[in-house]
Protein backbone atom coordinates (compact mmCIF):
# COMPACT_ATOMS: atom_id res chain seq x y z
CA UNK A 1 0.00 0.00 0.00
CA UNK A 2 1.29 3.37 -0.77
CA UNK A 3 0.82 5.86 2.18
CA UNK A 4 0.88 9.34 1.90
CA UNK A 5 2.64 11.75 4.42
CA UNK A 6 0.93 14.23 5.94
CA UNK A 7 2.58 18.35 4.69
CA UNK A 8 2.05 21.16 7.00
CA UNK A 9 -0.94 23.07 7.38
CA UNK A 10 -4.44 22.95 8.31
CA UNK A 11 -6.13 19.80 9.02
CA UNK A 12 -9.79 20.97 7.79
CA UNK A 13 -10.96 22.98 5.07
CA UNK A 14 -13.50 25.30 4.96
CA UNK A 15 -16.45 23.05 5.04
CA UNK A 16 -14.90 21.15 7.93
CA UNK A 17 -13.79 18.12 5.68
CA UNK A 18 -9.74 16.97 6.01
CA UNK A 19 -7.21 18.63 3.61
CA UNK A 20 -5.38 15.58 3.59
CA UNK A 21 -5.35 11.99 5.08
CA UNK A 22 -1.88 10.27 5.70
CA UNK A 23 0.54 9.84 8.27
CA UNK A 24 3.55 11.79 9.75
CA UNK A 25 5.87 11.78 12.29
CA UNK A 26 5.09 15.04 14.02
CA UNK A 27 2.09 17.39 14.48
CA UNK A 28 2.18 18.87 11.36
CA UNK A 29 -1.63 19.43 11.03
CA UNK A 30 -3.22 22.36 12.83
CA UNK A 31 -6.19 21.22 14.94
CA UNK A 32 -8.98 24.01 15.62
CA UNK A 33 -12.13 22.45 17.23
CA UNK A 34 -14.41 25.86 15.72
CA UNK A 35 -13.39 24.35 12.32
CA UNK A 36 -15.51 21.47 12.96
CA UNK A 37 -19.02 21.58 10.66
CA UNK A 38 -20.55 18.48 12.25
CA UNK A 39 -23.01 17.58 15.00
CA UNK A 40 -20.62 18.94 18.09
CA UNK A 41 -22.17 16.30 20.26
CA UNK A 42 -19.99 13.76 17.68
CA UNK A 43 -17.07 15.88 18.31
CA UNK A 44 -14.51 13.74 20.71
CA UNK A 45 -11.03 14.97 22.60
CA UNK A 46 -8.87 13.27 24.85
CA UNK A 47 -5.52 12.87 26.45
CA UNK A 48 -4.59 9.04 27.74
CA UNK A 49 -1.39 8.39 29.23
CA UNK A 50 0.10 4.99 30.44
CA UNK A 51 3.20 5.20 32.48
CA UNK A 52 5.15 1.58 33.12
CA UNK A 53 7.66 -0.56 34.37
CA UNK A 54 8.00 -3.91 34.96
CA UNK A 55 6.23 -4.56 37.94
CA UNK A 56 2.97 -2.07 37.97
CA UNK A 57 1.79 0.58 35.71
CA UNK A 58 -0.63 3.86 35.96
CA UNK A 59 -3.04 4.73 32.86
CA UNK A 60 -4.49 8.31 33.24
CA UNK A 61 -7.40 9.76 31.31
CA UNK A 62 -8.78 13.10 30.21
CA UNK A 63 -11.34 13.02 27.63
CA UNK A 64 -14.21 15.40 26.39
CA UNK A 65 -16.71 13.77 24.22
CA UNK A 66 -19.21 16.46 24.39
CA UNK A 67 -22.29 14.96 25.38
CA UNK A 68 -20.47 13.19 28.58
CA UNK A 69 -16.66 13.58 29.93
CA UNK A 70 -14.61 10.97 31.34
CA UNK A 71 -11.71 11.26 34.11
CA UNK A 72 -10.16 8.05 34.92
CA UNK A 73 -6.86 6.22 36.54
CA UNK A 74 -6.05 3.15 36.69
CA UNK A 75 -3.61 1.10 39.04
CA UNK A 76 -1.93 -1.88 37.49
CA UNK A 77 0.02 -4.68 39.45
CA UNK A 78 1.73 -7.27 37.06
CA UNK A 79 3.06 -9.06 39.53
CA UNK A 80 0.06 -9.60 41.18
CA UNK A 81 -2.11 -9.58 37.72
CA UNK A 82 -4.31 -7.29 39.57
CA UNK A 83 -6.15 -3.52 38.43
CA UNK A 84 -8.56 -0.92 39.56
CA UNK A 85 -10.02 1.79 37.79
CA UNK A 86 -11.42 5.09 39.17
CA UNK A 87 -13.60 6.94 35.99
CA UNK A 88 -16.12 9.41 36.91
CA UNK A 89 -18.06 10.61 34.65
CA UNK A 90 -19.92 13.53 33.70
CA UNK A 91 -22.72 14.80 30.99
CA UNK A 92 -22.65 17.96 27.92
CA UNK A 93 -19.13 19.45 28.72
CA UNK A 94 -19.40 20.52 25.05
CA UNK A 95 -15.92 21.08 25.18
CA UNK A 96 -16.20 23.12 28.71
CA UNK A 97 -12.84 21.05 29.63
CA UNK A 98 -10.32 23.20 27.63
CA UNK A 99 -8.15 20.44 26.07
CA UNK A 100 -5.59 22.36 24.24
CA UNK A 101 -5.74 21.98 20.31
CA UNK A 102 -2.06 20.47 19.90
CA UNK A 103 -0.31 18.11 22.34
CA UNK A 104 3.18 20.18 21.78
CA UNK A 105 1.98 23.20 24.02
CA UNK A 106 -1.13 23.77 26.64
CA UNK A 107 -1.77 23.34 29.80
CA UNK A 108 -4.93 20.54 31.19
CA UNK A 109 -6.20 21.29 34.74
CA UNK A 110 -9.77 19.29 35.48
CA UNK A 111 -10.66 19.81 39.27
CA UNK A 112 -13.94 17.98 39.99
CA UNK A 113 -14.77 16.74 44.04
CA UNK A 114 -14.11 13.34 42.91
CA UNK A 115 -10.79 13.94 41.24
CA UNK A 116 -7.95 16.41 40.28
CA UNK A 117 -5.68 16.28 37.24
CA UNK A 118 -2.86 18.46 36.67
CA UNK A 119 -1.31 18.22 33.28
CA UNK A 120 1.62 20.63 32.06
CA UNK A 121 4.77 21.12 29.96
CA UNK A 122 7.81 21.94 32.06
CA UNK A 123 11.21 22.37 30.60
CA UNK A 124 10.46 19.99 27.57
CA UNK A 125 8.85 17.65 29.27
CA UNK A 126 5.35 16.97 31.02
CA UNK A 127 4.18 17.40 34.50
CA UNK A 128 1.38 14.78 35.73
CA UNK A 129 -0.12 15.37 38.65
CA UNK A 130 -3.34 13.66 40.15
CA UNK A 131 -4.91 13.39 43.26
CA UNK A 132 -8.19 11.52 43.89
CA UNK A 133 -9.72 11.02 47.55
CA UNK A 134 -11.98 8.16 47.65
CA UNK A 135 -9.93 5.57 44.80
CA UNK A 136 -10.36 2.61 46.22
CA UNK A 137 -12.08 1.26 49.15
CA UNK A 138 -11.33 4.66 50.94
CA UNK A 139 -7.83 4.39 50.05
CA UNK A 140 -6.74 7.56 48.01
CA UNK A 141 -4.13 8.20 45.07
CA UNK A 142 -1.65 10.54 44.47
CA UNK A 143 1.02 10.76 41.64
CA UNK A 144 3.54 13.24 40.81
CA UNK A 145 5.34 12.09 37.33
CA UNK A 146 7.53 13.40 34.66
CA UNK A 147 7.40 12.67 31.31
CA UNK A 148 10.28 13.59 28.75
CA UNK A 149 10.60 12.81 25.05
CA UNK A 150 13.39 10.57 24.00
CA UNK A 151 12.69 9.88 20.71
CA UNK A 152 12.38 12.34 17.53
CA UNK A 153 9.66 10.82 15.77
CA UNK A 154 6.12 10.28 16.93
CA UNK A 155 3.18 8.66 15.36
CA UNK A 156 0.53 10.74 13.71
CA UNK A 157 -2.39 10.33 11.47
CA UNK A 158 -5.36 11.87 10.06
CA UNK A 159 -8.13 9.34 8.69
CA UNK A 160 -11.10 10.12 7.08
CA UNK A 161 -14.46 8.08 7.34
CA UNK A 162 -16.30 7.41 4.03
CA UNK A 163 -19.56 7.12 5.74
CA UNK A 164 -19.96 10.41 6.85
CA UNK A 165 -17.51 13.31 5.34
CA UNK A 166 -17.23 15.46 8.03
CA UNK A 167 -16.16 12.83 10.53
CA UNK A 168 -12.09 12.49 11.11
CA UNK A 169 -9.48 11.09 13.17
CA UNK A 170 -6.66 13.11 14.20
CA UNK A 171 -4.03 11.16 16.29
CA UNK A 172 -0.72 11.01 17.55
CA UNK A 173 1.12 8.56 19.54
CA UNK A 174 4.00 9.07 21.75
CA UNK A 175 5.94 6.04 22.66
CA UNK A 176 9.39 6.37 24.89
CA UNK A 177 8.76 8.79 27.19
CA UNK A 178 11.26 8.66 30.09
CA UNK A 179 9.52 8.35 33.17
CA UNK A 180 9.99 9.53 37.01
CA UNK A 181 7.77 9.80 40.10
CA UNK A 182 5.98 8.51 42.65
CA UNK A 183 2.11 7.09 43.29
CA UNK A 184 1.13 7.08 46.60
CA UNK A 185 -2.02 4.70 47.50
CA UNK A 186 -2.49 5.27 50.99
CA UNK A 187 0.84 4.77 52.96
CA UNK A 188 2.00 2.67 50.18
CA UNK A 189 4.82 4.21 47.60
CA UNK A 190 5.36 3.31 44.19
CA UNK A 191 8.18 4.43 42.43
CA UNK A 192 9.09 5.17 38.74
CA UNK A 193 13.09 5.42 37.95
CA UNK A 194 13.75 6.85 35.18
CA UNK A 195 16.40 4.02 34.04
CA UNK A 196 13.21 1.68 33.07
CA UNK A 197 10.11 3.25 33.62
CA UNK A 198 8.64 4.78 30.10
CA UNK A 199 5.68 6.74 29.14
CA UNK A 200 2.91 6.30 26.07
CA UNK A 201 0.61 9.74 25.34
CA UNK A 202 -2.38 8.30 23.56
CA UNK A 203 -3.47 12.08 22.02
CA UNK A 204 -6.38 12.46 19.37
CA UNK A 205 -9.07 14.97 18.44
CA UNK A 206 -12.00 14.45 15.97
CA UNK A 207 -15.73 14.01 14.95
CA UNK A 208 -16.35 10.20 14.91
CA UNK A 209 -19.12 7.79 13.68
CA UNK A 210 -21.58 6.43 16.20
CA UNK A 211 -19.93 2.51 15.98
CA UNK A 212 -16.59 1.69 15.64
CA UNK A 213 -14.34 -1.56 16.73
CA UNK A 214 -10.17 -0.51 16.95
CA UNK A 215 -7.40 -2.79 17.66
CA UNK A 216 -4.25 -0.63 18.84
CA UNK A 217 -1.15 -2.00 20.75
CA UNK A 218 2.32 -0.64 21.98
CA UNK A 219 5.21 -1.32 23.89
CA UNK A 220 8.34 0.95 24.80
CA UNK A 221 11.54 -0.26 26.45
CA UNK A 222 14.92 -1.21 25.96
CA UNK A 223 16.24 -4.20 23.70
CA UNK A 224 19.82 -4.33 24.54
CA UNK A 225 21.24 -0.82 25.48
CA UNK A 226 18.66 0.75 22.69
CA UNK A 227 15.41 2.16 22.92
CA UNK A 228 12.86 0.37 21.49
CA UNK A 229 9.31 0.37 21.26
CA UNK A 230 6.30 -0.08 18.35
CA UNK A 231 2.72 1.28 17.81
CA UNK A 232 0.03 -0.70 16.33
CA UNK A 233 -3.43 -0.54 15.13
CA UNK A 234 -6.25 -0.71 12.80
CA UNK A 235 -10.23 -1.23 12.82
CA UNK A 236 -12.41 2.00 12.01
CA UNK A 237 -11.75 5.11 9.59
CA UNK A 238 -10.82 4.81 5.94
CA UNK A 239 -6.93 4.02 6.18
CA UNK A 240 -6.27 3.40 2.66
CA UNK A 241 -4.39 6.90 2.87
CA UNK A 242 -2.10 5.63 5.25
CA UNK A 243 -1.47 2.82 8.31
CA UNK A 244 -0.44 4.22 11.95
CA UNK A 245 1.91 1.03 12.28
CA UNK A 246 5.04 1.84 12.96
CA UNK A 247 8.46 0.90 15.00
CA UNK A 248 10.54 2.99 17.07
CA UNK A 249 14.09 2.34 17.31
CA UNK A 250 16.93 4.37 18.68
CA UNK A 251 14.79 7.10 18.45
CA UNK A 252 13.53 6.94 14.59
CA UNK A 253 10.35 5.47 13.07
CA UNK A 254 10.58 2.94 10.73
CA UNK A 255 6.83 3.09 9.04
CA UNK A 256 5.33 -0.66 8.63
CA UNK A 257 1.97 -1.46 6.38
CA UNK A 258 -0.84 -3.87 8.01
CA UNK A 259 -0.72 -6.04 10.69
CA UNK A 260 -3.14 -8.02 12.01
CA UNK A 261 -4.07 -8.73 15.75
CA UNK A 262 -5.02 -12.91 16.04
CA UNK A 263 -7.18 -13.67 19.25
CA UNK A 264 -7.63 -16.58 20.16
CA UNK A 265 -11.51 -18.14 20.13
CA UNK A 266 -12.97 -19.80 23.20
CA UNK A 267 -15.96 -22.58 22.40
CA UNK A 268 -18.45 -20.24 22.00
CA UNK A 269 -16.40 -18.40 19.01
CA UNK A 270 -16.31 -15.44 21.61
CA UNK A 271 -12.77 -13.99 22.30
CA UNK A 272 -9.74 -16.08 24.65
CA UNK A 273 -8.05 -12.48 25.66
CA UNK A 274 -6.15 -14.23 27.99
CA UNK A 275 -4.55 -16.93 25.68
CA UNK A 276 -1.77 -16.37 23.65
CA UNK A 277 -2.23 -13.66 20.49
CA UNK A 278 -0.03 -13.88 17.35
CA UNK A 279 0.69 -10.36 15.29
CA UNK A 280 1.72 -10.74 11.65
CA UNK A 281 1.93 -7.89 8.98
CA UNK A 282 1.74 -8.03 5.44
CA UNK A 283 5.18 -7.24 4.70
CA UNK A 284 6.45 -9.44 6.86
CA UNK A 285 8.54 -6.81 9.06
CA UNK A 286 7.09 -7.65 12.24
CA UNK A 287 6.09 -10.75 13.39
CA UNK A 288 4.98 -11.72 17.59
CA UNK A 289 3.12 -13.66 19.88
CA UNK A 290 1.64 -12.15 22.80
CA UNK A 291 1.72 -14.11 26.48
CA UNK A 292 -1.52 -12.19 28.39
CA UNK A 293 -1.02 -11.41 32.08
CA UNK A 294 -3.84 -9.03 32.84
CA UNK A 295 -7.26 -7.72 31.33
CA UNK A 296 -8.04 -4.71 31.64
CA UNK A 297 -11.80 -4.93 30.79
CA UNK A 298 -14.40 -2.51 30.77
CA UNK A 299 -18.10 -3.23 29.92
CA UNK A 300 -20.96 -0.90 29.93
CA UNK A 301 -24.47 0.26 28.32
CA UNK A 302 -26.67 3.31 29.31
CA UNK A 303 -29.29 3.46 26.38
CA UNK A 304 -27.77 3.78 23.09
CA UNK A 305 -24.56 3.92 24.44
CA UNK A 306 -22.64 0.66 25.07
CA UNK A 307 -18.85 0.47 25.19
CA UNK A 308 -16.73 -3.05 25.59
CA UNK A 309 -13.24 -2.79 26.35
CA UNK A 310 -10.48 -4.96 26.61
CA UNK A 311 -6.91 -3.37 27.27
CA UNK A 312 -4.87 -6.45 27.38
CA UNK A 313 -0.88 -6.25 29.15
CA UNK A 314 1.73 -9.28 28.81
CA UNK A 315 4.75 -9.86 27.41
CA UNK A 316 5.98 -9.62 23.24
CA UNK A 317 8.76 -12.13 21.33
CA UNK A 318 9.02 -11.75 18.37
CA UNK A 319 11.14 -9.65 15.35
CA UNK A 320 11.14 -6.61 13.83
CA UNK A 321 12.78 -5.60 10.64
CA UNK A 322 13.32 -1.79 10.38
CA UNK A 323 13.88 0.27 6.94
CA UNK A 324 17.84 -0.81 6.12
CA UNK A 325 16.63 -4.33 6.43
CA UNK A 326 17.91 -4.44 9.98
CA UNK A 327 16.23 -7.32 11.96
CA UNK A 328 15.43 -6.04 15.96
CA UNK A 329 14.43 -9.27 18.28
CA UNK A 330 12.77 -9.11 21.31
CA UNK A 331 11.58 -11.10 24.06
CA UNK A 332 9.24 -11.11 27.13
CA UNK A 333 8.75 -7.12 26.25
CA UNK A 334 6.30 -5.65 28.58
CA UNK A 335 2.97 -4.14 26.85
CA UNK A 336 -0.06 -4.27 25.77
CA UNK A 337 -2.97 -4.70 22.66
CA UNK A 338 -6.44 -4.11 22.87
CA UNK A 339 -9.56 -4.76 21.16
CA UNK A 340 -12.45 -2.17 21.58
CA UNK A 341 -16.17 -2.02 20.24
CA UNK A 342 -17.83 1.13 21.16
CA UNK A 343 -21.30 2.63 20.29
CA UNK A 344 -21.11 6.67 21.16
Amino acid sequence: MKQNFLTSGELLDHHGKLNQAGYACQLVKEYHRNAIKANPLRIKEWDYYLITNDSFGLALTVADNSYMSLLSASFLDFNAKTEQTFSPISLFPMGKLGLPSSSVSGDIYVKTPKMEIHICHENNSRHLQVFIPDFYKRESLKADILLTEMYDDTMVIATPYRESPKAFYYNQKIVGMKAEGTVHINDKVYEFKPENSYGILDWGRGVWTYENTWYWSAANGKVGDALFGFNLGYGFGDTSSASENMIFYKGKAHKLDRVQFMIPNLPDEQPDYLKRWTFTSNDGRFEASFDPILDRFAKTKIAVLESDQHQVFGYFHGKAILDDQTVVEFKDFLGFAEKVHNKW
